[in-house]
């Protein structure tokens, strides 16, 4: 029976740094999607089974078995939201033929809406960069892009010079399972840019990375790891309080975007969502936006 112990653990750090760096949940989230998921992997692992190769059945077997050992029905709530965020997390990358969950039942829960800045907050954090900084451009500059464009933090780290077409005010992007989009891009991130890239050429390039428009003060490509601390470093020197990821600047280009009435196949398409369903959630947190205003200022309020 073949050994699949690397896909295991390569899949639950990857599903982590998801959790993480894209749905921007705290740390004790984490920590209990992520141990739900690693015992959920334990029955695969069992029987030798990858999890992309998992079937309703064995999620099944996963749940029937958590539930006789006596766990609560919140517990039960817990397990499943992990195994569908899992599930959700291998389609989205692509690696599903058919999403197993699609068959689950689960509670009724609250649906997920993303953490938001306002323009205010963005122009804040982004005016909070200290340009006299050696990495001080760079760092404005990702933050003009990340906002600009609303690019995924992977899109971003990858982000290659020859896929800049500044004069003609769009970039190409590679997202999920190598598909690329064509995106358009504001006059502050394209200034932003070639200020930067003036100052990129005067410090060290790596071989590997000569292409690559992002680099760390060593010449190399920057990890999502660095983007996520420039980004808590700035909105902590912002004094923002919400809890923002290089997500949020995506959740605030997309929100922003629908509620000046951008068409939502437009924004669809700008984000690289394969269905409407999963951009319409920006639809939701316009909705909440107006609904907390009347709520405020209704004249019958309590």
């Amino acid at each position: 029976m073949r050994n699949h112990a690397d896909i295991y653990e390569t899949t639950l750090l990857d599903f982590r740094d998801h959790l993480k760096l894209e749905r921007s949940m705290s740390p004790h989230t984490i920590a209990a999607y992520t141990g739900d998921v690693r015992k959920y992997f334990d029955l695969l692992r069992a029987d030798g089974i990858a999890p992309e190769n998992a079937s309703i059945d064995e999620i099944s077997r996963f749940l029937e078995a958590q539930v006789s050992a006596g766990i609560t029905k919140r517990s039960q709530s817990r397990i499943i939201s992990s195994v569908k965020a899992l599930y959700r997390f291998l389609d989205a990358e692509g690696k599903l033929g058919e999403n197993p969950c699609d068959k689950l039942a689960t509670p009724k829960i609250n649906p997920y809406l993303p953490t938001v800045l306002s323009v205010e907050e963005v122009l804040a954090i982004l005016e909070s960069v200290d340009l006299s900084q050696p990495e001080g451009h760079r760092n404005r500059c990702i933050l003009e892009v990340l906002y600009s464009c609303g690019l995924r933090v992977s899109e971003l780290v990858n982000l290659k010079i020859s896929d800049l077409f500044l004069d003609e005010q769009f970039i190409r992007v590679f997202g999920k399972g190598s598909k690329q989009r064509l995106v358009p891009i504001g006059e502050p991130a394209i200034k932003a840019i070639r200020l930067y890239r003036e100052i990129r050429a005067a410090g060290p390039v790596q071989k590997a990375a000569e292409d690559i428009l992002f680099l760390n003060r060593r010449g190399g490509k920057l990890t999502r790891e660095m983007i996520f601390h420039i980004v808590k470093e700035q909105t902590a020197a912002a004094g923002i309080q919400k809890n923002v990821s290089p997500h949020t600047f995506r959740h605030s280009f997309a929100t922003h975007l629908v509620e000046n009435g951008a068409d939502l196949r437009v924004v669809q398409q700008m984000l690289g969502h394969e269905s409407i369903l999963t951009t319409e959630i920006y639809t939701h947190v316009d909705t909440r936006k107006w609904q907390e205003t009347i709520l405020k200022y209704h004249p019958n309020r309590t």
